[in-house]
């Protein structure tokens, strides 16, 4: 058989052809890929310049996740709002002086918002005198979880730091609270050794001792869940501030204890206190001239000299006292239940007090009017008095150990309007030393029921000569 002899060259034909057309359509691929990346990459480009109007498609085209854009509107804290005393160099040791360190912290917190100056669970921090003072930012807290201590060695305290330990000034919009507690050591000035070396170093000034914690000029204030103990005189003070409240605290001090109030108002109005816990060696709470709007309920007494306003009108000066109410208290072993007192010679008045809902046992004198109050054992008679007018006791109840009811008022300047509504005192069973109840110069209205029934026929009836008579020295006021 004969060969064909054309096979091959139309085999390279055939195969020439074929690579000529597969490099043509890889060429024509190629150069379709490139213009579509190139016009995707140039699209993309654009999109990020702000000029386009569409993202890429990401289906397709994955892309790389864009750089984070500017936050407009937010703010980020660039720091805690929590200073810790720890954090400012306190040691916690209850040896070492930590008061450069709670300053500090005060100073930094006092320039944040909703700042909290922590003073940690479980540490003990020595504080010297010290003022920590406002205006801050609104809504500064001191969080007390640890213990504070006043310095124990009465030497130590200057002269001018006699008056308070923690003194509050210009706060507003402020809040003391936590789970620890402020220890005066007042035991340090107790003691007969060391009243006489504060007299012989301090000739000036011999009966000054320390408030724990003083608030001066302040207004919006809270003081919560602390505990504050043996001060060296009174334990929490406001002086002309407003709009202040306190609410379950513990105070106390041993009966021992000289002049150390609970808590002391003066100048100071729109207060509530309630749901705490007070007992020391004098008034659980005093409230002094220039107080009004005052709303105390839920306290515990005892011991003490109970619930107090004044002595007002000391050294011929002009008190004004109105708008307070008392209820929902109970006292045990105090000298006072529900007590006004005023010393002679004063100016001003007393109105608007309503004492009521009010549980006594062992109390000594559980409903008192004394316009002859006199801290010496003779004081010189005057006639001129401060005005009380507008005084209800309503719902007393319990036991007194010496006498019911004391209302003595100056003849000159009679109480009026005194109200005498469900009074029920019995004798404390294991006494046997009792005064009758005692009303001089005490014109209002009684009833029943009233124990003892000499109650009854205790207060005068008001006449209009003996209200225009009183009501004369209201107008200081």
């Amino acid at each position: 058989m004969k060969k064909n002899k054309n096979i091959p060259r139309l085999f390279f034909i055939f195969v020439m052809i074929a690579a000529f057309t597969m490099f043509t359509m890889i060429s024509v691929d190629a150069r379709k890929h490139h213009h579509n990346k190139k016009s995707k990459s140039h699209k993309h480009i654009k999109d990020r310049s702000g000029n386009g109007n569409n993202a890429p498609d990401s289906a397709t085209v994955p892309s790389p996740a864009p750089a984070p854009l500017p936050h407009y509107g937010y703010s980020y804290p660039t720091q805690s709002n929590i200073f810790d005393v720890l954090s400012f160099g306190a040691k916690g040791d209850g040896v070492s002086d930590d008061s450069k360190a709670l300053l500090a912290a005060w100073k930094a917190a006092c320039k944040v918002p909703g700042a909290t100056v922590e003073i940690p669970a479980e540490f003990k921090f020595l504080i010297k005198p010290i003022t920590l003072q406002g205006p801050c930012m609104p809504h500064l807290v001191l969080q007390i979880d640890g213990t504070v201590l006043a310095p124990p060695e009465v030497g130590s305290w200057p002269k001018s730091s006699l008056f308070q330990w923690f003194n509050f000034k210009w706060v507003h919009d402020f809040t003391i609270q936590g789970t620890g507690s402020v220890n005066g050591q007042g035991f340090y000035w107790w003691t007969p050794s060391n009243v006489y070396f504060i007299q012989k170093r301090f000739k000036h000034i011999p009966d000054m001792k320390p408030t724990a914690l003083r608030f001066y000029a302040s207004y919006n204030v809270t003081v919560r869940n602390i505990e504050i103990i043996n001060s060296p005189q009174c334990h929490l003070k406001f002086d002309n501030s407003k709009g202040i409240k306190v609410n379950n605290i513990t105070i106390s001090s041993p009966e021992n204890s000289p002049n150390t109030d609970g808590i002391h108002l003066q100048n100071t109005q729109d207060v509530e206190i309630q749901h705490s816990n007070i007992g020391t060696g004098d008034d659980c709470i005093s409230i002094q001239t220039g107080c009004s709007n005052i709303h105390v309920h839920h306290i515990n007494c005892g011991p003490g000299h109970g619930i107090s306003l004044g002595g007002l009108g000391k050294d011929k000066s002009v008190a004004c006292v109105s708008n307070i109410v008392v209820e929902k208290i109970s006292l045990h072993n105090t000298l006072a239940g529900a007590r006004i007192k005023t010393w002679q010679g004063g100016l001003g008045s007393v109105k608007n007090v309503s004492f009521s809902n009010i549980q006594v046992s062992d109390v000594k004198y559980p409903i008192i009017i004394d316009q002859f109050y006199c801290d010496k054992h003779i004081c010189k008679n005057q006639t001129e008095a401060v005005a009380i007018s507008g005084v209800k006791f309503d719902q007393i109840i319990g036991s007194y150990i010496t006498q019911p009811i004391h209302l003595a008022c100056s003849k000159d300047v009679p109480c009026i309007d005194v109200d005498l509504i469900d009074i029920q005192l019995k004798p404390s069973p294991g006494y046997r030393s009792f005064r009758q109840a005692l009303c001089w110069n005490s014109y209002g209205k009684s009833q029943a029921p009233l124990v003892p029934s000499s109650i009854d026929y205790c207060l005068k009836r008001d006449s209009g000569w003996i209200k225009r008579v009183a009501r004369s020295h209201e107008n200081l006021c």
